[in-house]
């Protein structure tokens, strides 16, 4: 069994990673800013556990596809980029009424299948596969580092829904300000995703 010298570098690396805005981050914001802490649960749950099976399966080999198929990259790459602007038009074309957003902020499956095309979420599977395995037992190491990432992912996704559910009723109280919000939002989650579409 890995000691701390495996944990330790593991958590900072994976805190460091899931901390920071991206978008996933950018996209549990705006679902907690829209449709409130509660309703963006099912959000946060797919991203933690879309993003540690994505890291199991990258860790355990499925990254060495893509070395022997680089173009199967470029279509992920592609699909990657439509699924975001699809994700990015639903937050910011949200109908906004008086009161309320109406509509519903993303699932629990399309947050977990979203993982598959995000490139951040490949480059730091990628990372944490080439940096952290070492050359023991394959299995035990890549349901290891998938666990820490869950057990950190959460309380980090976590933070983002709540930052997003407290800003909510400020930004409410104003359609011109929710919309301004929602199309920022919108215009952040494509603009990560623009460096990866140029490579």
């Amino acid at each position: 069994m890995p000691g701390m010298e495996f944990f330790a570098p593991l958590a900072v690396f994976a805190f460091s990673s899931l901390i920071t805005p991206g978008p996933n981050n950018i996209i549990i914001a705006a679902s907690g800013a829209n449709f409130g802490f509660r309703r963006s649960l099912p959000v946060i749950f797919g991203v933690s556990f879309g993003f540690a099976a994505m890291v199991l399966f990258v860790t355990f080999g499925l990254a060495g596809v893509f070395i022997r198929y680089p173009p199967a990259q470029t279509v992920l790459r592609m699909l990657g980029f439509a699924f975001m602007l699809y994700l990015a038009w639903k937050i910011a074309a949200a109908d906004i009424d008086d009161q309320r957003v109406t509509g519903a902020p993303p699932t629990f499956a399309q947050m977990a299948l979203f993982q598959w095309v995000n490139p951040k979420a490949w480059a730091m599977s990628g990372v944490a596969a080439v940096a952290f395995t070492t050359g023991g037992n394959a299995v035990i190491e890549a349901v290891l580092i998938a666990l820490v990432f869950l057990f950190i992912s959460l309380p980090c996704q976590l933070l983002w829904g709540v930052f997003g559910a407290a800003i909510g009723d400020f930004l409410r109280a104003s359609r011109r300000r929710l919309r301004v919000f929602n199309c920022v939002m919108a215009a952040l989650m494509v603009g990560a995703f623009i460096p990866a579409v140029m490579d």
